[in-house]
């Protein structure tokens, strides 16, 4: 499996999937900014006015952008005509591949989710998660026209790189999550879709997701914390998020800390696989952890020691970040809930306040808004923004 961000191209959409440099730089402006005039356009990519026109014609044509109302400035001239991305103008699926559930959502052109399935599981091994795709595809297509199902650009998959080598810490055989390290994607999505199919690191993913639709679109340079079953994060610099030679940018689970146990590795230190060891010790079912809807309230004993832990851990993680890159803003977000999160980010502030950081500057703790789906919406943002905008949205800072 690879360890990067990996395209396999297995088949297309009806519009042409690989867009031209100027139609890519059009619609990541649109994209970021929303509903535009053409002039506007033109400003803001450096291309002629006619330039701009023709290619917004071709991709109204294309079905990928609709004309809003027609609106005139100051009461005078000419009226101008907003372009604004069409929501039916593409759709594209995600599917997170986590260590204890597996998500699948359907997506919009503008992010919205048309429908998401889930599953969870004790570990998970390839079969199961390929059926649930298959399930899930065919739980799409019913009922949508097949224009409609036509445009769809592709599969988007978020997973933990190396997933065989979790195997100690999800208390799996390690016989069974090596079967990860021999899957070919290409040839088993092939079995069922010919949708083409985009791998990333399931961290990079939910920052991505953070950065094109929540709080992440604020900052051009910021640290990404996401915490799920182990925690992992994201790196954002000059309004794009960057994946990294291995796709591994971002790996701050790897970050040294110290615990009262000696010093470890920040994904054994401010991960939920802890909170549901607490849960079991506890005689609670830890599985109740992964519920839709979220709701930990009967977890307080467990939940607010584990939130002690977690917040140190991260302040310290915040500090070694910001020494190697003068952020200002850390985000964190994770698969909790709001008031859990609200709760974390409060709790880390906090913690950094006390923390000796002489020669840096004190970076502001953000809540990220996404939540639990990032990394399942990150996968679905994948096949849209690999084909339809400008790589590593630079067409989105540009705009």
């Amino acid at each position: 499996m690879a360890e990067q961000d990996t395209q396999i191209p297995l088949g297309g959409a009806t519009p042409s999937r690989i867009r031209n440099h100027n139609e890519r730089l059009l619609l990541s402006i649109i994209a970021r900014q929303g509903a535009v005039p053409g002039s506007d356009i033109a400003r803001a990519s450096g291309l002629s006015p006619q330039t701009v026109s023709v290619i917004l014609r071709k991709l109204e044509q294309d079905g990928l952008l609709l004309r809003n109302e027609p609106q005139r400035r100051g009461g005078v001239g000419k009226p101008s005509v907003p372009m604004a991305l069409d929501a039916d103008g593409l759709l594209s699926i995600g599917l997170k591949i986590g260590r204890r559930t597996a998500d699948l959502l359907l997506i919009d052109f503008l992010g919205n989710v048309r429908q998401e399935l889930h599953i969870s599981y004790r570990y998970p091994m390839p079969d199961q998660v390929f059926a649930f795709l298959e399930r899930g595809l065919a739980v799409f297509r019913s009922g949508r026209s097949a224009a409609l199902l036509d445009r769809t650009a592709g599969i988007g998959v978020a997973m933990p790189f190396q997933l065989w080598s979790w195997f100690a810490a999800l208390g799996a055989p390690e016989d069974d999550m090596q079967k990860w390290r021999e899957i070919d994607f290409a040839e088993r999505v092939s079995r069922f879709s010919d949708l083409p199919v985009f791998i990333q690191n399931d961290a990079t993913a939910a920052c991505r997701a953070e950065h094109v639709y929540g709080r992440g679109k604020e900052f051009s340079e910021y640290a990404y914390f996401f915490i799920g079953s182990f925690i992992g994060g994201g790196v954002v610099m000059n309004g794009s998020v960057v994946d990294g030679r291995h796709g591994n940018a971002g790996a701050f689970g790897s970050i040294p800390v110290a615990t009262d146990d000696g010093v470890r590795q920040l994904i054994d230190a401010a991960s939920l696989h802890l909170l549901e060891a607490r849960l079991e010790a506890a005689g609670i079912n830890p599985g109740e952890i992964w519920d839709h809807p979220h709701n930990w309230d009967r977890f307080g004993a467990q939940l607010s020691p584990w939130l002690d832990d977690v917040s140190l851990h991260l302040a310290e993680a915040a500090l070694t970040v910001c020494s190697v890159i003068d952020f200002d803003t850390i985000l964190i977000d994770g698969a909790f809930p709001t008031d859990v999160r609200t709760r974390l980010v409060a709790l880390t502030a906090e913690r950094l306040s006390d923390l000796d950081m002489r020669g840096l500057v004190r970076p502001e703790i953000v809540a990220g808004e996404v939540g639990s789906n990032a990394r399942a919406l990150g996968a679905a943002i994948a096949p849209i923004d690999r084909q339809y905008f400008l790589d590593g949205n630079a067409g989105f800072a540009a705009g």
